[in-house]
């Protein structure tokens, strides 16, 4: 070949790398599935959520040893404004300096939480310029005339300081972070009011009595007409909803004017089986009621993040269908940290997540029990290190499959010991509980831990790995009448090129009882045939 020739050659190509390492983070979504862009391929978020007061140059020494135990490979953790902007319009970011210094240093990408206006539900993470007048920056006014500490969203004043000190966050983010270690930002966290359906001071009164948005009518399809007429019982809690989302989407509108990585907004669920009254739960947050007003009113947000504190199976993979689907990227952007919920990974994988983060992964000292775990150590982190250890290998291939073929997972539930999936051509039984080498009917892991999931490279070629789980295929109705067998199964990896890369075959009693999964991490490609 002529030296300009492969001179141009090897140019381009590095070209192009730089290229594609310079390529901003983005949400893609094609055919109803979404996949989170980073470096210019599908990447799935192994995160791990930081205590919220770890967020400060001392305390991080408390916060790397535990994302590294368990192989996490994203940490989540707040940026607060109190932090930034302690004076009004003097901006320190030292902080956030140090945060992406030492995540570099880690191999750690971040999600940066904006912790400004909410803070579940107050205004504790305002700088005290803010959360100390309350006649620039109104709080919310229950019915009966009495003050909450929850900032009241349809204020000006409040709404332009919060996004000049975001668009300023996220001007700096743009001029450090080239190599993108910052791959997201939350904004705000788990916004809402507890306490009152709504702001009832006497300018919300009048908005209140006043027309409908016509964006939102016309997103929603409703004639003309207040809040009370077009509503009814449910007036109150959707116009805080509505105001709260506008109010979020500004200030992500203000920031990605400046720098445009995916944003999100995270939720503190109601319990979609017994909801209550809004006030009991956050009102005027993304609740699984207000999706669609939220989706019609903030635009700038990429994907709607439940905050999953429900223990049991039924609760939470309920949760996981009510946040997933073609109009909203599932993540999983707090979940508790203790072992009952590190099984739901798989369940959120399987409806597509583009990632999932367990909430209090440090040593700072710190343990939010009942909702979590009561200590915070190695063996609290445990079985989120399990899981994420199964999934290293795997990530960048789990991603791209999730976004261009057809996955299920499963996390194994209390109810029953087994799960029948749908493949198409072929169907699957996972089970738990039960020895290898018989046929012994399922008894269930104690406690209940296991989980599977199942990729389809093609009709008849399965990706599968497991933990503490049997899975069984078996011929769907279509082709039941035909006699049929597993040709070939094989265990091995991907490398970083994404090539399959062989290691053994699973044959005899590794395949005679289905396929049995214990603690180890396995990776296997399995073929199927009718004969």
């Amino acid at each position: 070949m002529p030296r300009p020739l492969q001179l141009l050659i090897t140019l381009t190509g590095f070209c192009f790398s730089v290229f594609c390492a310079a390529e901003l983070p983005r949400i893609v979504s094609e055919n109803g599935k979404h996949a989170l862009f980073v470096d210019g391929s599908p990447y799935l978020i192994l995160g791990a959520q930081a205590n919220n007061s770890s967020n400060y140059p001392a305390a991080l020494k408390d916060v790397w040893p535990t994302i590294n135990s368990i192989h996490a490979n994203t940490l989540e953790i707040n940026v607060a404004w109190e932090q930034i902007e302690p004076t009004e319009g003097t901006f320190d970011f030292s902080y956030l300096d140090t945060l992406i210094k030492e995540a570099r240093q880690h191999n750690v990408k971040l999600v940066l939480l904006w912790f400004a206006t909410w803070k579940n539900n107050a205004p504790h993470y305002a700088p005290a310029w803010v959360k100390l007048n309350n006649e620039r920056f109104p709080r919310v006014i229950t019915e009966n005339g009495k003050q909450l500490n929850s900032l009241s969203p349809i204020h000006a004043s409040t709404l332009e300081a919060d996004k000049k000190a975001f668009a300023a966050l996220m001007t700096h983010l743009k001029k450090i972070d080239k190599k993108h270690t910052v791959i997201m930002v939350q904004v705000q966290n788990e916004p809402g009011t507890y306490g009152a359906a709504r702001d009832y001071s006497k300018s919300a009164n009048t908005l209140f009595n006043s027309e409908v948005p016509t964006q939102l009518r016309s997103a929603m399809h409703l004639p003309a007409g207040n809040w009370p007429d077009l509503f009814g019982a449910d007036a109150s809690e959707f116009f805080h909803a509505y105001h709260i989302a506008r109010y979020c989407n500004e200030v992500a509108a203000a920031g990605k004017a400046v720098y445009p990585i995916p944003m999100n907004v995270n939720v503190a669920l109601r319990n979609p089986f017994n909801p209550g009254k809004p006030g009991a739960y956050a009102s005027g947050g993304a609740t699984d009621n207000v999706l669609a007003i939220w989706q019609a009113a903030a635009p700038a947000i990429d994907m709607i993040s439940p905050d999953i504190y429900f223990r049991d199976y039924a609760t939470a993979t309920k949760v996981i269908e009510l946040y997933s689907g073609p109009s909203n990227p599932l993540f999983v952007a707090e979940i508790g940290n203790d072992q009952p919920y590190a099984r739901y990974f798989f369940s959120a994988l399987g409806a597509q997540a583009i990632g999932f983060a367990p909430f209090g992964m440090d040593t700072t000292g710190y343990s939010n029990f009942p909702l979590g775990a009561k200590t915070y150590d190695s063996s609290t982190f445990a079985p989120f290190a399990e899981i994420y250890r199964l999934m290293k290998p795997l990530e960048h291939k789990w991603a791209e499959l999730s976004f261009t073929k057809d996955v299920w997972g499963v996390a194994e539930p209390t109810d029953t010991h087994q799960q029948n999936l749908d493949l198409g051509l072929w169907d699957a039984e996972v089970s738990y509980g039960r020895p290898m080498f018989w046929t012994d009917p399922p008894q269930g892991n104690t406690p209940p831990s296991g989980g599977a999931l199942i990729a389809k490279l093609d009709d008849n070629e399965f990706l599968v790995t497991a933990l503490r789980a049997r899975v069984t295929f078996t011929s769907s109705s279509e082709i039941a009448t035909k006699p049929y067998m597993l040709v070939r199964v094989e265990e091995g990896y991907f490398d970083k090129r994404g090539k399959w890369v062989f290691e053994r075959v699973w044959n005899g009693d590794q395949t005679d009882w289905g396929l049995n999964f214990d603690d180890k991490p396995h990776l296997l490609k399995v073929k199927l045939s009718t004969y």
